[in-house]
């Protein structure tokens, strides 16, 4: 039973066949609010980490949404679909037995570092207001521009097939926000001559957020709603602090820079667009971006608030 406004952050493991908005459905019902969204889709048939923002937690949701992610794919060769996954259909076969491991895992060095991925006709991705996926159900095909990503890190941990039609191997991927694995996957089979579509995807995580810690939806339903919940200070614990002052807390809440004569201590090795948090006697107040004071002879920061936290 919830008793009173809940404010943070639940470490979902999406189970498949459930879409993202499923799952905030069940939270808005738990929680009892309207006010809950999630940090970025998992794909239906796709498992594993999904953070849901509760209350004024999701006023963070795009902090948590721009982080790294990481990911178990499954490639499965010589198959191509026409939604660059197991669900969609069949374009092509092709025969990939002659495909080595050998050869596989040095192709995927190619795409480690900083890529160019076209955004598949079934996402998201809106262009002239309409979403890609919305174009690709009533048959339509869109030119695309591609969009930069990277991929820090891309390794083969199992496989099996090899000399067989259509070899599979599961990939462990570390990727930045924005990267389509489906893509990869496809973008991989087109490099290696013979197609591929992703078969399975599993993401282990998404900033701190792990699988490890992650609850199921079973578990949210008969647990304790309150004990899950992720404070979002917490949430936040990587960007550093900036104490204010009592005289500077009113304005700071109401949108305004924190100025100089405002700050009761702050780090020594800020850097001017960082992100930091306002604090005053141990509560979160803001997520604010350091600026340079041009009219300060000093040049000292000033912190504009960019996500106000605490209401008044």
């Amino acid at each position: 039973m919830i008793t009173k406004p809940v404010n943070g952050v639940v470490n979902i493991l999406k189970p498949p066949g459930m879409t993202s908005h499923d799952v905030v459905n069940v939270l808005r019902r738990i929680y009892k609010t309207k006010k809950v969204g999630h940090t970025g889709t998992l794909d239906p048939a796709a498992v594993g980490v999904l953070p849901i923002c509760v209350g004024r937690a999701t006023k963070i949701a795009q902090y948590i949404a721009g982080a790294d992610k990481s990911y178990r794919a499954e490639i499965t060769l010589g198959v191509v679909t026409d939604t660059q996954d197991s669900e969609g259909k069949v374009l092509s076969t092709t025969d990939a037995s002659f495909i080595k491991e050998e050869h596989f895992k040095e192709v995927l060095k190619d795409f480690v570092g900083n890529i160019k991925q076209i955004p598949p006709m079934a996402s998201a991705v809106k262009i002239k207001g309409k979403k890609l996926y919305q174009l690709h159900r009533m048959g339509q095909v869109v030119e695309r521009e591609p969009r930069n990503v990277k991929i820090h890190q891309l390794n083969i941990i199992w496989s099996q097939g090899w000399g067989t039609a259509h070899p599979k191997a599961l990939c462990e991927v570390h990727c930045s926000k924005g990267t389509y694995i489906r893509t990869l996957c496809h973008d991989i089979g087109e490099k290696l001559g013979v197609g591929a579509h992703m078969s399975f995807l599993l993401r282990t995580s998404v900033a701190q957020f792990s699988i490890d810690n992650s609850i199921t939806m079973e578990e949210l339903e008969e647990g304790d709603h309150q004990k899950v919940i992720i404070a979002i200070d917490d949430v936040l614990k990587d960007y550093p602090v900036v104490t204010l002052r009592e005289q500077a807390v009113k304005s700071v809440i109401s949108g305004a820079s924190l100025y100089p004569p405002g700050v009761l201590k702050k780090p020594k090795d800020l850097a001017g667009g960082q992100l930091v948090r306002l604090k005053h006697d141990d509560e979160l107040l803001a997520l604010a971006k350091t600026q340079i004071d041009e009219h300060d002879a000093r040049k000292r920061f000033v912190f504009k608030p960019v996500c106000i936290i605490k209401i008044d």
